[in-house]
């Protein structure tokens, strides 16, 4: 029997931990949609003690004031940075797996600047630039400053994938005389697109949810993060935990309906 014992946990310990590790990060997730069907109108601001459940705040997920103007904004610049940065990292990734250059080693090291930089001084470094060089904090320097964070995350997602390519199928391609731009759209392009889309993923993920270097940059407009950073000041609203619950939802169900094709090609 100890003998079983020990075999059981010698054979299961890691597997055991990583639940463990998962469970820990979910719990925080767990609570926040849980306090997402609290009855704001209780007077505890942010615990469960005496919970009261209600639909409201899922019936009503912008009945706050501003917070509507500060998602749709949050969603605005992040779907901007992700469409620059999607564009210009796949470029580049492209011309860093595929050519040779002056400077290659050079570009792949400061490609892992800003990702390793430290966001505060990232931050504040933009708004010396944006002030120096006269242009109004806003909108479009929020875009800029996501771009620059997001193009890192996405160049090392999209040139993992190239490198994972195998070049026999494009030479294939061109043996059965399809020309460079056919076998780009139809061979390349398909198979590294799960890298481009998981790098857009990324990049909208990590713009929707940046508050650092946005409050540098941002002026006088009101991102989400910044909103709810706002209102921990003053109790936060239910209401954020209905949005954070829907987006992690949303994320989650894309992830899967990605997963689907190769499930099924398992069974």
């Amino acid at each position: 029997m100890v003998h079983r014992l020990r075999r059981f946990v010698a054979d299961h310990w890691v597997l055991a931990i990583g639940l463990i590790v998962l469970l820990y990060l979910f719990v925080p997730i767990a609570v926040v949609a849980a306090m997402s069907f609290r009855d704001a109108g209780h007077n505890a601001p942010y615990t469960l003690d005496n919970f009261k459940f209600t639909w409201d705040n899922w019936a009503h997920p912008f009945g706050v004031a501003g917070i509507q103007d500060a998602f749709l904004l949050s969603i605005g610049i992040a779907l901007v940075a992700t469409v620059g940065a999607t564009i210009l990292g796949t470029l580049m990734s492209f011309a860093l797996a595929r050519h040779t250059f002056r400077g290659r080693g050079a570009t792949n090291t400061l490609i892992f600047l800003p990702m390793a930089t430290p966001e505060i001084v990232m931050g504040s470094s933009l708004l010396a630039l944006f002030v120096a060089s006269g242009v109004p904090l806003g909108f479009w320097t929020v875009v800029i400053a996501h771009v620059m964070f997001c193009l890192s995350f996405v160049v090392v997602t999209v040139k993992a994938r190239l490198a994972g390519l195998d070049p026999r199928l494009q030479e294939a391609a061109m043996d059965l005389y399809a020309d460079e731009r056919q076998t780009f759209m139809r061979v390349t392009l398909p198979l590294v697109m799960p890298g481009i889309v998981a790098a857009a993923l990324l990049s909208f993920s990590l713009s929707f949810d940046d508050f650092i270097v946005t409050n540098f940059n941002s002026g006088t407009v009101v991102t989400f993060p910044m909103f709810v950073w706002g209102a921990s000041q003053r109790g936060i609203p239910a209401q954020i935990n209905v949005i954070g619950t829907a987006m992690f939802l949303i994320s989650f169900l894309i992830v899967l309906i990605g997963q689907l094709p190769r499930l099924r090609r398992k069974a």
